[in-house]
């Protein structure tokens, strides 16, 4: 190589890094406060409504309604105000900014601006057991139970029910594609309901890692039987397993892949039409997947029996008891306008807040 090519080339590599992108901020979260609810509560729930600057807190001693900004207690619900039933097992606020509030063996209720009203199987609820909602972009609110799910008209306050269509009738999740496709995840595995055709998935099809370490099946999770409703995990001291069973189901907002948490077996996501499985092997802080969020950045966030995780598709950030949060048991998790993520767990909620390191 003569001097004019290594001038030339040396040129050439000085122009090329002095064009390109430089490289994104690494986002690092930190713990920053908590508060609690009660030592033996649990917070099922959370959701915010930003033109109020307000968390909701669902636990099963009623409802809080928290300022995100301050973190300061504005409200509490509870069966003496209205609330169908204090043990809250979901929120939802709809696009007339009514909360829903899905209650164990109490019905559901809404409410607004101090007005209160319950719907129980009288009303064309499904079920008592109220455990997930989901706007649809057709304005209507679907809700799901322990006897299938609703699709409620909410101009006419119209019930619609589906069980039999669905591969398993114990209903823990729910989301929407912006094209109106229903995600469902049940205690059977997950169902897609596109408005005209059903289909289904469970473990035979791939869904959830294999049980290599031996683990008592759970047959009675105490969250698919209306005898028990501990939220007990463990067999013999051992955490327990049902890969079919999915507490949490999300739709991806980068590429519209779903991803499913389930009971023992990780979470699973589903990529041209395939399964693929993540668990504590790959990351995870543990294996049974309460909820499932993703932030705006893009990241999912996880909460599992063994705390909480977050993963950007490349790394993983966990979070546990001895990071700072109230308990390894994430059922619940938020996002405030602020970029804070908010944890429900036994005893309280957690916030994190992010930092952005140079790369």
């Amino acid at each position: 190589m003569n001097l004019f090519t290594k001038i030339l080339v040396l040129f050439l590599l000085f122009t090329l890094a002095s064009c390109s992108e430089p490289a994104p901020d690494v986002v690092i979260y930190k713990i920053k406060d908590s508060f609690n609810v009660g030592e033996n509560a649990f917070v099922r729930s959370l959701a915010v409504e930003a033109e109020k600057q307000s968390l909701w807190v669902g636990t099963s001693m009623g409802v809080h309604q928290v300022d995100y900004i301050s973190g300061d207690l504005k409200s509490t619900f509870t069966r003496e105000h209205g609330l169908a039933n204090e043990y809250v097992f979901a929120i939802n606020i709809d696009k007339d900014g009514y909360k829903w509030f899905g209650t164990n063996a109490g019905g559901m209720s809404r409410y607004k601006d101090g007005q209160w009203k319950t719907f129980f199987p009288l009303h064309g609820l499904a079920d008592y057991w109220v455990y997930s909602f989901a706007n649809h972009p057709d304005g209507s609110l679907w809700v799901g139970t322990w006897a299938g799910v609703n699709r409620v008209d909410l101009a006419s306050l119209e019930f619609k029910t589906y069980v039999k269509e669905l591969i398993n009738e114990w209903v823990y999740g729910i989301d929407i594609e912006d094209n109106g496709t229903i995600w469902f995840g049940t205690e059977g595995g997950v169902s897609r309901f596109d408005g005209s055709t059903w289909q289904s998935w469970d473990h035979s099809d791939g869904l959830g890692i294999a049980n290599k370490n031996g683990l008592p099946f759970s047959k009675n999770t105490g969250l698919g039987t209306r005898s028990r409703h501990d939220l007990g995990i463990l067999t013999g001291g051992k955490a327990t397993y049902n890969p079919s069973y999915v507490f949490a189901i999300k739709l991806d907002s980068r590429d519209n892949t779903v991803w499913a948490g389930t009971w023992g077996a990780g979470v699973a996501h589903f990529v041209d039409n395939q399964w693929h499985n993540l668990s504590v092997k790959e990351g995870l802080a543990g294996n049974i997947i309460y909820s499932i969020h993703q932030s705006t950045d893009g990241a999912m966030w996880f909460g599992t029996n063994g705390g909480l995780s977050r993963f950007d598709g490349v790394n993983w950030q966990n979070f546990n008891k001895n990071s700072g949060l109230l308990n390894n048991d994430v059922y619940s998790i938020a996002e405030s306008p602020d970029g804070n993520i908010w944890v429900g767990t036994r005893s309280g909620v957690t916030r994190l807040q992010p930092t952005f390191i140079k790369s």
